[in-house]
């Protein structure tokens, strides 16, 4: 992945084939080029924070109009770190009660519109289906990915809109890494309640108890398992906690902080 510059908008874009190129855009954003100020500063997306409103308006705003969209076109949900994911299968022209629902993930065959999830330490994680002309955004906090919301939402994918996961492309974007992620037995314990990827391949144990976990990699196993070719998914290799000059965290700035956002618009056919 590499960091471009879209009008005021700086974002890291995985590489995509031509195909893909040809379908929709998609990426993360960086903290840069926004309206709030510190410990916001500058591109704050995330609504759930004691940010000026206005501020994060005035962000959301900046994203939407650098891709030729304006801001009612920017749909997010009100994330809980669940598995429920909103569907948007028809034209809709009041997109603003979609900010409501309680979900994590987004698909839709819908162009026009970007969604969007917002992260500072979690995985966010975008799926693109060229060949059914299908979007998603995920995210997946521990619980998230404990509860196989990734897997799930390429599933939902191949159920709703006949889509092969054979022709899905992913990308994973910043997060927290194992260098920076220590979790305890609770955490553990979600995952093995849940049966997903093997503890031992995700988690490193380095304290009796505690564990760095690799939420990346923990995904990335979610949705080979759900029949995406590794050869697709692409993952950024920065971690949010140990690089403040470009993306905030949540666990680095203790609960201070801004949101960026994993983001994509389907291409009009």
């Amino acid at each position: 992945m590499e960091i471009i510059r879209s009008g005021r908008v700086h974002y890291l874009a995985p590489q995509l084939d031509t195909a893909a190129a040809a379908t929709a855009v998609m990426g993360f954003s960086t903290r840069h080029e926004g309206v709030s100020r510190p410990p916001y500063n500058s591109l704050n997306l995330g609504t759930n924070t004691d940010d000026s409103p206005h501020n994060v308006e005035g962000n959301r705003s900046i994203l939407a109009r650098t891709f030729g969209l304006t801001q009612d076109r920017l749909v997010t949900v009100r994330q809980n770190h669940g598995n429920d994911i909103l569907v948007i299968d028809a034209p809709n022209d009041d997109l603003a009660h979609f900010l409501e629902i309680e979900a994590d993930a987004i698909i839709t065959n819908q162009p026009g519109i970007m969604i969007g999830v917002t992260v500072a330490d979690c995985v966010p994680v975008l799926l693109l289906d060229p060949v059914k002309r299908v979007i998603g955004a995920v995210h997946a906090g521990w619980q998230g990915t404990a509860a196989q919301i990734a897997l799930q939402a390429v599933q939902g994918m191949v159920r709703l809109f006949d889509s092969r996961p054979a022709d899905i492309r992913a990308a994973i974007g910043p997060c927290i890494g194992p260098c920076c992620y220590e979790v305890d037995q609770p955490v553990r314990e979600g995952f093995a309640a849940n049966d997903v990827s093997p503890w031992d391949a995700v988690a490193e144990s380095r304290a009796p108890g505690k564990w760095q976990l690799d939420m990346a990699l923990a995904n990335r196993m979610q949705l080979e398992a759900a029949g995406v070719a590794g050869t697709s998914i692409k993952t950024a290799s920065q971690c949010v906690c140990c690089h403040k000059e470009l993306y905030f965290s949540y666990r680095r700035d203790a609960g201070e902080t801004g949101r960026q956002m994993g983001f994509i618009t389907l291409k009009e056919a």
